[in-house]
């Protein structure tokens, strides 16, 4: 019995090592490109097809939407939210910045605003979480919030 336990454990420490000594491929990639992540949203906004933006998110992505109280767990509650808000014709611009990246994932946090085609324009804080996922990234969440003070 003790030479079963011993030769489990023997065999445990083993794969955990082997575990150890293995390393994720990382995407290669740069401030410039997760920049421009947020312009291919931005893109598909003026498409003014909620299909296409949905496109940017993953499928087990979140959406904490501006105008919305709702939290979008699928893609169809994404398409939904989308459906409202491309009737605005929103456009976006990044008013400030901050992007980090670690390896398959970036995190891009700032502020923007929209602005709307009655003229209107909607100061908003954003943050937008990306994984690199089967050979592109994707927005795994993405919180938006209105500015609370005026």
């Amino acid at each position: 019995m003790h030479t079963i336990i011993a030769a489990a454990l023997v065999l445990v420490q083993v794969q955990s090592a082997a575990a150890a000594t293995e390393t994720a491929t990382c995407a290669p990639t740069s401030e410039a490109e997760i920049a421009k992540l947020f312009d291919r949203w931005n893109t598909s906004l003026a498409t003014l097809s909620p299909q296409e933006v949905a496109k940017n998110y993953s499928e087990d992505s979140v959406l904490l939407a501006t105008l919305s109280d709702k939290p979008r767990l699928t893609q169809a509650e994404r398409i939904d939210y989308f459906e409202h808000f491309l009737a605005n014709e929103p456009k976006g611009h990044i008013d400030s910045r901050d992007i980090k990246i670690g390896c398959n994932w970036a995190v891009d946090t700032g502020t923007y605003t929209f602005t709307l085609k009655d003229g209107s324009k909607v100061p908003a804080r954003y943050t937008y979480t990306y994984e690199f996922k089967d050979s592109a990234w994707l927005i795994t969440s993405h919180h938006s919030s209105m500015m609370p003070e005026k």
